[in-house]
This record gives C-alpha cells, sequence and structure tokens, in this order.
C-alpha cells in the first residue's frame, strides 16, 4: 500500500484508538503497574530490573514514555498513549531495520498477539529476507504448561512463515510468558548457531531477548509496563507505545509506513493506496 505520511499516520492511529483515547481503561493500566512492582512474573515479561521501582515512578515513566495520564490520583476511566510517542518510536524501528537491511544481519521475529501483530511482523521479515537478511527461527514445538481457568493448559512454540508464537493445539494464543524464546535462544546455543543479531517482539519474547542481551525492538500497550522500564535501562534499543489488540487491517499503515522510512518498500500485506478516514 501507499505509505502515509507522519500527520495521515497519526490521525489513523487517534482515528482507530491504535494511540490517543485508547480501550485499555485507566483502572486496568494503573492495577498492571502495581503488579509489576510487586515482581509478579506475568507482569515481568522475562526481565528483571536494575532499580527497585516504586508505583509512583512507574507511572511516571509511562508517562514520559508512552504517554498516560500522570496524575495519580486518576484512577477510573480513559486513559491515553501519546501518538505522538508511536511514531517516534516507530521511526527509531524503521531506523534500526534499515540498518539491519544494510548489514545482512539475522533477525527473529516473535509474537504475543498472533491475531493482531503477525501480519506486521511477516511484512517486515518478508522485506528483510530480500535484502539478504536471515530470519533465523529455533525450537519448534518446545512446550510449556500455563495456569488457566479452562483448558487447553498447554502452549507450543510454532513459526508461521517464521513467526513466532505460542498455539493451544489448535490456535495461535495471547502470551505473556518468556519461556518460548528463551527455549529458541538455549536451542540456538546447543546447535552452536550464533544468536540473531536483532529480534523484534512484543510481551516475554521481547523481554527475554532483551533480558538475554540480545538487541531488542519491542512493542507494548499501556498496561504492559516492562518493555518501557527495561528500554529506560538499556535493555531494550526501543519500545513502540500502542493498543495492541486491533485487528491486524488497522496496522498496516503503520507496517508501511515503517517499511517506506526504512527504504524496504512495496512490502505491505496487500496493495492499494492509504485512504485516511475522516
Amino acid at each position: 500500500m501507499t505509505p502515509p505520511s507522519r500527520a495521515e499516520l497519526i490521525a489513523h492511529l487517534v482515528r482507530t484508538g491504535i494511540a490517543g483515547h485508547v480501550d485499555t481503561p485507566r483502572q486496568n493500566n494503573l492495577r498492571h503497574y502495581r503488579r509489576l512492582c510487586h515482581k509478579d512474573p506475568y507482569y515481568q515479561f522475562g526481565l528483571t530490573f536494575a532499580h527497585e521501582w516504586s508505583f509512583s515512578e512507574v507511572l511516571s515513566l509511562m508517562s514520559k514514555r508512552c504517554g498516560v495520564v500522570a496524575d495519580e490520583s486518576y484512577l477510573w476511566g480513559i486513559d491515553t498513549i501519546d501518538p505522538d510517542r508511536t511514531v517516534d518510536a516507530l521511526e527509531a524501528v524503521a531506523d534500526r531495520l534499515s540498518e539491519a537491511a544494510q548489514r545482512r544481519e539475522r533477525v527473529m521475529f516473535a509474537t504475543g498477539h498472533p491475531r493482531n501483530l503477525a501480519d506486521v511482523y511477516r511484512d517486515w521479515a518478508a522485506a528483510l529476507e530480500e535484502r539478504g537478511c536471515e530470519v533465523v527461527t529455533a525450537a519448534a514445538g518446545y512446550s510449556y504448561e500455563v495456569a488457566t481457568e479452562q483448558p487447553p493448559h498447554r502452549r507450543v512454540l510454532v513459526w508461521r512463515d517464521r513467526i513466532g508464537m505460542v498455539m493451544d493445539g489448535r490456535s495461535p494464543r495471547h502470551s505473556h510468558h518468556p519461556f518460548a524464546m528463551r527455549a529458541a535462544l538455549t536451542e540456538l546455543a546447543d546447535r552452536k548457531e550464533p544468536w540473531p543479531q536483532l529480534v523484534i517482539a512484543d510481551h516475554g519474547f521481547a523481554g527475554a531477548a532483551g533480558e538475554a542481551g540480545v538487541p531488542t525492538l519491542g512493542f507494548a500497550d499501556s498496561n504492559d509496563p516492562a518493555l518501557f522500564l527495561a528500554e529506560h535501562e538499556g535493555k531494550l534499543l526501543a519500545t513502540v507505545p500502542l493498543d495492541d489488540g486491533y485487528t491486524a487491517e488497522d496496522y498496516r499503515p503503520l507496517s508501511a509506513y515503517v517499511l517506506h522510512r526504512a527504504g524496504l518498500g512495496g512490502h505491505g500485506s496487500s496493495g492499494g493506496a492509504f485512504i485516511p478516514t475522516p
């Protein structure tokens, strides 16, 4: 698709709710920040932190990096992601993808939001592959158990079009866990193969890669502070703030914008011009 301009992309992000006033409510954001401060593993994404983060410090950082409301007394209602911060981070991602293409790096893509973000990663992987990059996969079939109320409880790492995700035996599943990325890096080491030089991921896939010291670009919602804290502490290269629960179609302009800025255009999931909706 024809890529949007920065202004068109910002308008699209706000119109869809990917940024601006987002669907993730304020009370959910604050609850997740507290759980991270209490060191709940589900919200740490496989990361450890050098600083002992307080709730006030997490909220302050999320206001600066993501754009949520900074006022601690605001407890309930709509919260925000600053679309300018989203696009700034996307431009940092594009610049790093451009470097990866120039250097023909080994790259890995994985997502805990397979129904939402996998198509974006798929487009970027194809563009980098065409420029001579190797898209790395490992540990297919690795499985682990999760504590859920309803079965199935087993999650299995699969690679669809070289994009890592976990499945429950039938369907791709949302995941916060770092286990699959840890398994992939461990298998590469066991096979004496080099780790990827760049990981593009979200949730525990990004957290585990950053924790292991792999250069990582992450994507995170306003209720997922771990990757923003990790970027602040130097474990991630960049974290893109966005509401991560929309349809794959909604993220197409974002994907096209990054590819165009990176000089990797022409790999959108479908053709046509970008037409902003009033």
